[in-house]
């Protein structure tokens, strides 16, 4: 069996393509993460950029003042992190198919 040179460059061209077509889409995922029961509210894009923080009025009293910061940088978190999982996902959807399954190809640092 012989290795089929142009044909594997041609799939690394559509690879290229599909990878540039998903990653403009990540700007329109978007993720929420939430802590103190809902109380503070991060979404971030599928590009990780926090895109929007609600914080409940009624953590914003001097009795709360110390637990808030910890509430957003929670709840940032996970909006982050669940926006990584989304854009891990639409990446592997749009690029299902190009590649053969190699152990250890990892296309997150693509992204």
């Amino acid at each position: 069996m012989a290795f089929d040179m142009m044909g594997m460059m041609g799939k690394v061209k559509e690879l290229q393509d599909k990878m540039q077509q998903a990653q403009s889409q990540l700007g329109h995922l978007t993720a929420t993460g939430e802590a103190g029961g809902g109380l503070v509210k991060a979404t971030a894009d599928g590009h990780r950029h926090l895109v929007k923080l609600d914080i409940d009025p009624s953590l914003l009293t001097p009795e709360d003042r110390e637990m808030l910061p910890d509430l957003v940088v929670a709840a940032v978190n996970k909006a982050l992190d669940a926006a990584a999982e989304q854009a891990r996902q639409e990446i592997q959807r749009q690029t299902s198919g190009l590649l053969p399954n190699l152990p250890g190809l990892d296309l997150n640092g693509m992204l």
